[in-house]
C-alpha cells in the first residue's frame, strides 16, 4: 500500500506544483485584466460587466452538460482499465454534444438578451454586452472540453498554456489597446471576447494535432458513448450549476435589488476571495484522474490515506494567505482598488472564511465523483443553492453586500459539511489526523494573539508590511508543526522526491523532520 499511496502523492504533487504556478501566473494575469476594467471604468459600468459575465459563465457551464468533469473521470477510469478504444469514443461523443448544446444556448443568449436587460434587470446597457458574450459561449465551452479530455490523461501543459496564459495575456493586450486609443466601455466587451475566441481557435488546432484524431471521425462516431457519458456527467452538470448559483446569485440578486455600483462594489471581494481555494484547485487537477484510477482497480485504503495526506498540504499551504485576507482586508482592497472599495471589507471577511471551509475539509467532492456519487452531489449542491437563494431574498434587502456574502459562505459551508459527511459514512474517509488538526489548533491560537498585537500597535498597515505577515504566518504554523511533531513519513518520501529532482543534498533537513515524527 505504501508504495503505492507515494508514487500517486508524488504525482499529484508534482502536478499540483506545475498547476500551482500555471494557476498563480494566470490569477495574476486575470487580476490585471481585472483592475484594467475597475479603474478604466465607471462603478456602474463594472457592475453591468459583471452581471453580464456572470450571465456568460452560467451558460456556458449549463452548455457542458456536465462533461467538463465527466470526460476527465471516464477516460482516467477507463485508461485505468486499460480500454483504449472506450477512451477514443469518450471523446469522440463528447465533442459532438458540446458542439450541438453550446451553439443553441449561444443562439438563446442573443435572442433573450433584450428581455433579460429591460425586463429583468431594468439596465437597457446591459443588452449589447449580453450580445456579444452569447457569440463567445461555444469557444467559452470548448476551452473547458479540450482542457478536460488532455485532464483525462494526466496532461497539465495544455490547461495552463491556454487556460491560464493565453487567454488572460490575450485580454490584457485587447483591452489594453482598447484603453490606448480611448475607445468606449462596450469596446472592452469585445476585447475581452476576441481574446476568448481567438484562444479557443489556437487550443482547437493544438488539440487536433496531439489526440489523433481526424475531424472527420469527431463528427462521425459510429461507436459513440453520448447515452452512457450524458447519464454519468448530466448529474455533474446539476451539481456544477447549483454550485455556481451560490457563486453568482449573489451577484444577479444584487443587480435585481440593488444597484450596479453597488455589484461593482461587491465584486471587488470576489476575486480576492476566490484566491482562496486556487491551491485545492490545482491539486484537483491530477487529483481526479489518479484517484478515479485507484478507485477502477478497488484501492481504498490507498485514496484514505491520499485524502488525508493531500487535505493536510492543501490546508498548510493555504492558511497563511486566508489569516491576511481575514485579519487585514481594508489593506488588500484600498492598495488594490482604490478607498472607495475599502467598504466592501467585511464582505471579503466572509467570503473568504466560506472559502475556506471547502479548503479546510479537503476534496470531498472530487472524492465522491470519482467513486460515482454524482446524483449525490447533485442533491448537496441542490439544497446548498435553495438555501442561498432564501438567503439571498431575505438579507440583501435589510443588509446588502453584507447579506449577500453570508448568503454564500453559509451555503458552501453546508455542502462541504454534507458532502464530508456522506464520504465518511459510506467509505470512512476523512482529513482529520492527530497530524493534521494538532498544527491547525496551535497555529490559530499563536496567529490569533500575535495579529491582536500587531492591530494595536499599527492603526493602519502598509500594503508592503502584509508580506512580511504572510511569511510569519507561514513560519508559525511550520513550528507549530515541529513542537507538535506532526509530520507524517509520506512528507519525508515527498522531500526525498524533491531531493532526486532537483539534484540537492538534504540529509540534514530530513534527519531534522526525523525528529519530529
Amino acid at each position: 500500500m505504501s508504495e503505492i499511496v507515494n508514487k500517486s502523492l508524488q504525482k499529484v504533487a508534482k502536478g499540483t506544483a506545475i498547476i500551482f504556478i500555471g494557476t498563480i501566473i494566470g490569477m495574476f494575469l486575470a487580476f490585471i485584466g481585472r483592475v484594467i476594467i475597475i479603474r478604466y471604468t465607471t462603478q456602474s459600468e463594472y457592475g453591468i460587466f459583471s452581471i453580464a459575465l456572470v450571465l456568460l459563465n452560467i451558460l456556458a457551464l449549463v452548455s457542458t452538460l456536465g462533461l467538463q468533469q465527466g470526460v476527465v473521470r471516464q477516460i482516467a477510469y477507463f485508461m485505468g482499465k486499460e480500454e483504449g478504444k472506450k477512451v477514443n469514443n469518450i471523446i469522440k461523443s463528447s465533442i459532438q454534444i458540446i458542439l450541438i448544446s453550446s451553439f443553441l444556448f449561444s443562439i438563446s443568449l442573443f435572442i433573450l438578451s433584450d428581455v433579460i436587460s429591460s425586463k429583468l434587470y431594468h439596465i437597457p446597457e446591459l443588452s449589447i454586452p449580453l450580445k456579444i458574450f452569447a457569440i463567445t459561449i461555444p469557444f467559452f465551452v470548448f476551452n473547458s472540453i479540450f482542457s478536460a479530455i488532455f485532464r483525462g490523461f494526466g496532461k497539465t501543459e495544455p490547461n495552463i498554456y491556454f487556460q491560464n496564459i493565453l487567454i488572460n495575456v490575450l485580454q490584457i493586450i485587447c483591452m489594453g489597446f482598447v484603453i490606448i486609443i480611448s475607445l468606449s466601455f462596450i469596446n472592452l466587451i469585445y476585447a475581452f471576447s476576441v481574446s476568448i475566441i481567438l484562444t479557443c481557435t489556437i487550443f482547437a488546432f493544438y488539440t487536433a494535432k496531439k489526440i489523433h484524431i481526424p475531424v472527420k471521425d469527431l463528427l462521425n462516431n459510429t461507436d459513440s458513448m453520448k447515452k452512457s457519458l450524458l447519464i454519468f456527467s448530466l448529474p455533474l452538470m446539476t451539481a456544477n450549476i447549483m454550485f455556481m448559483v451560490i457563486t453568482w446569485t449573489d451577484t444577479l440578486m444584487l443587480g435585481y435589488f440593488t444597484t450596479p455600483d453597488v455589484v461593482g462594489l461587491y465584486n471587488s471581494a470576489v476575486p480576492l476571495a476566490h484566491l482562496i481555494p486556487v491551491v485545492l484547485s490545482s491539486m484537483l487537477f491530477l487529483y481526479v484522474p489518479i484517484a478515479s484510477q485507484l478507485y477502477s482497480q478497488n484501492l481504498l485504503d490507498e485514496m484514505k490515506r491520499n485524502y488525508a495526506i493531500l487535505t493536510k498540504w492543501i490546508f498548510s499551504l493555504t492558511l497563511p494567505l486566508f489569516f491576511i485576507m481575514f485579519l487585514f482586508p481594508e489593506t488588500l482592497l484600498s492598495n488594490l482598488f482604490g478607498s472607495r472599495y475599502v467598504e466592501a471589507s467585511a464582505v471579503l471577511k466572509i467570503l473568504s472564511l466560506g472559502m475556506f471551509v471547502n479548503t479546510f475539509l479537503g476534496p470531498n467532492a472530487a472524492t465522491l465523483m470519482t467513486m460515482g456519487k454524482t446524483r449525490f452531489l447533485m442533491l448537496t449542491n441542490f439544497t446548498g443553492a435553495i438555501l442561498n437563494i432564501l438567503l439571498n431574498l431575505v438579507l440583501i434587502p435589510s443588509y446588502g453586500i453584507m447579506g449577500a456574502a453570508i448568503a454564500s459562505a453559509i451555503s458552501i459551508s453546508l455542502i462541504n459539511f454534507l458532502n464530508s459527511t456522506w464520504l465518511y459514512l459510506l467509505f470512512r474517509i476523512h482529513p482529520f489526523t492527530k497530524n493534521y488538526m494538532k498544527p491547525v489548533l496551535l497555529s490559530i491560537l499563536m496567529v490569533a494573539i500575535i495579529s491582536t498585537y500587531l492591530k494595536s500597535k499599527f492603526i493602519i498597515i502598509p500594503l508592503w508590511m502584509l508580506i512580511i505577515f504572510l511569511i510569519l504566518f507561514t513560519g508559525l504554523y511550520g513550528i507549530s508543526i515541529l513542537i507538535t511533531k506532526s509530520i507524517d513519513k509520506e512528507d519525508l518520501m515527498l522531500l526525498l522526491s524533491a531531493e532526486k529532482r532537483l539534484g540537492l543534498n538534504l540529509t540534514s533537513i530530513k534527519n531534522f523532520m526525523k525528529s519530529f515524527i
